[in-house]
């Protein structure tokens, strides 16, 4: 088979819908194994795994913080510039839900490192 008889394999692109990949993005628990079922070794070895993962805790913590702080200043924007106030406090909702989605990760990449 020829080079150029061969399917070409786009590396940017990705079989998965957008929506899986926006989730995968913020979202971390596909990362992990359910450690609270099956026998003990699989616990133990579902354990093992999720404290290695921790790893990657951090980057959606950075993730999310860049989050509160667009939808923050965005906010202020829209309330204090444009006078849009029904948009500036969605997104200062969107704010505060973002910090409470950055100290479940902390509380998480905690749980596991000290755990």
């Amino acid at each position: 088979m020829h080079a150029q008889d061969r399917p070409s394999s786009n590396p940017g692109h990705s079989p998965e819908p957008l929506g899986v990949l926006l989730y995968r993005y913020f979202f971390f628990e596909w990362l992990f194994r359910d450690a609270s079922h099956g026998s003990p070794l699989e616990r133990a070895a579902a354990w093992r795994f999720n404290r290695q993962m921790r790893r990657y805790l951090p980057t959606y913590l950075r993730r999310w913080a860049i989050v509160v702080v667009l939808s923050y200043v965005l906010g202020v924007w829209f309330d204090r510039v444009l006078l849009l106030d029904y948009a500036g406090t969605f997104l200062y909702c969107v704010s505060s839900l973002s910090i409470a989605m950055s100290a479940l990760i902390m509380r998480a990449w905690l749980g596991l490192r000290f755990g």
